[in-house]
């Protein structure tokens, strides 16, 4: 019986401490060491939240640039990758439709190369970010139905480009986010 007793005490001394202290104690660090990422990186413009830095959406209008396509709709409930393999059709196909997409939304001819970034799912689903040069590729579109001077959208994608973490983690990328947002900004501005 005190076999038991001990055993029950012990689960109750665990469920209590991994249960309830341990993440009331993370929760309360995460509050005061990184309060904006703790709060999910909520971008305010206006006084009103239009989205996080952290989980990409979907931009389909021809004045702002376009984000990584999501095969969870860019809905942090359904994230992740569609797992299909390198050699699966489905994925060829997919991939070939967008290209196609991409370069007519660009204005490209059939046989321009479309950075792999503007025509493949991110792991999860919810990737914020671009490459600089899918980014890049995207400013004379931008430009021209912004009635913009080339050279300012390019100098706003260089503006935006976050470098790889401590240089070496990662790549470096732009959230597609913070510069639509400041792209709106731009022409609000001129």
């Amino acid at each position: 019986m005190g076999a038991i007793i001990r055993s029950l005490v012990m689960v109750v001394t665990l469920s209590i401490f991994t249960g309830l202290v341990y993440p009331l104690a993370m929760t309360g660090l995460a509050q005061v060491v990184f309060p904006s990422r703790a709060n999910g990186s909520i971008i305010i413009k206006d006084g009103v939240p239009v989205g996080s830095a952290l989980i990409g959406q979907a931009f389909t209008d021809a004045r702002y640039f376009s984000s990584r396509p999501s095969a969870g709709g860019n809905d942090a409930a359904n994230s992740g990758g569609t797992n299909y393999g390198g050699t699966s059709a489905k994925l060829q196909q997919q991939v070939g439709e967008l290209a196609e997409s991409v370069r007519a939304a660009n204005g490209w001819t059939s046989d321009q190369e479309v950075p792999s970034v503007l025509v493949t799912n991110s792991s999860s689903g919810l990737d914020p970010h671009l490459t600089p040069a899918a980014a890049y590729c995207q400013v004379e579109r931008i430009a021209k139905v912004r009635g913009l001077e080339i050279r300012q959208v390019r100098d706003l994608v260089s503006e935006h480009i976050e470098n790889a973490d401590l240089g070496v983690v990662g790549e470096d990328r732009v959230n597609v986010l913070k510069l639509n947002l400041a792209l709106d900004n731009l022409q609000q501005n001129q």
